[in-house]
């Protein structure tokens, strides 16, 4: 972080700025065994549903959509 402060690139200024304010939780995010994995899945699979009824389908309709499928 500090050779990216010290060299001339200030688009990645703010992103190490916002990194040091937030280092506990960068820190824990490596360090930790939790992973989102399964929840990012569900959600990738909810919005292909919602892509594929766009246009065609009303809320009801993704809703029954979303929790019949497996």
């Amino acid at each position: 972080m500090d050779r990216v402060l010290a060299d001339d690139l200030h688009a990645l200024h703010s992103l190490v700025s916002g990194l040091r304010r937030d280092i506990h939780a960068v820190t824990a995010a490596f360090s930790t065994s939790w992973s989102s994995g399964q929840v990012e899945g569900h959600v990738t699979r909810v919005k292909l549903l919602k892509r594929m009824g766009f246009g065609r389908a009303n809320l009801d309709l993704l809703r029954r959509r979303v929790l019949r499928s497996p």
